[in-house]
């Protein structure tokens, strides 16, 4: 069983406080999966290595400058988004999912660990009118149906982080035929250059800006 301790051993320079949020993170998804199956049970044991620290797998890949505007869109459990929140305290995330009890785990974790920085929204994507500098998702969908929902919500720019504004996608196998038909340039980051655990060996952050 994987502890907190795998996301200090790769993420040093944490506050007190960020440990503690980390920490907490694990009894806040054990009571609320206990309520709402959000995480697979035979998972649960997993859950610093397969959500945690695939999470914030994006920010080793881009550092989301103070006041940046990122929305989590199909954010299932809070992920990519509640770790992000921990890691980035004063930027400001958006969670997206459409199925309200996902939503209502998100809250409650959020309340749970004291998450101030993540604003939890039950809808479709396509009904939200604000734009943001970054969208980040963990493999919802194909990426040309993903990018039709998101393109336009996306505002050009490169100072709300250490890339220009834009996608950034957790997703894994091959993706070459399925980002070649969004028509788009896209970087692609290994998750095994910055995690040595197994797990990561096929996975990637794919991004591309606005």
């Amino acid at each position: 069983m994987y502890t907190s301790q795998l996301i200090f051993d790769y993420f040093p320079n944490l506050s007190d406080r960020q440990k503690e949020q980390f920490t907490a993170l694990y009894d806040a998804y054990a009571e609320w999966n206990a309520k709402i199956n959000v995480i697979s049970r035979k998972d649960f044991d997993s859950l610093y290595l397969k959500h945690v620290l695939h999470s914030l797998s994006i920010a080793k890949v881009c550092s989301f400058n103070s006041g940046a505007r990122v929305i989590d869109v199909g954010c299932g459990g809070g992920f990519p988004s509640v770790p992000l929140a921990i890691l980035f305290p004063d930027v400001n995330f958006t969670a997206v999912d459409s199925i309200g009890k996902k939503i209502a785990v998100v809250k409650g974790v959020c309340s749970a660990v004291g998450i101030e920085n993540l604003t939890a929204v039950n809808a479709r994507v396509e009904s939200i009118s604000q734009n943001f500098d970054f969208v980040v998702s963990r493999a919802v969908t194909d990426m040309s149906t993903f990018v039709g929902w998101v393109w336009k919500k996306i505002d050009r720019g490169n100072s709300a982080g250490t890339l220009a504004n834009g996608v950034l996608y957790l997703k894994g196998g091959d993706l070459t035929e399925e980002l070649a038909a969004t028509k788009m340039e896209w970087q692609r980051y290994n998750i095994s250059e910055f995690f040595k655990e197994e797990f990561f060996e096929t996975k990637q952050v794919v991004y591309s800006a606005k």
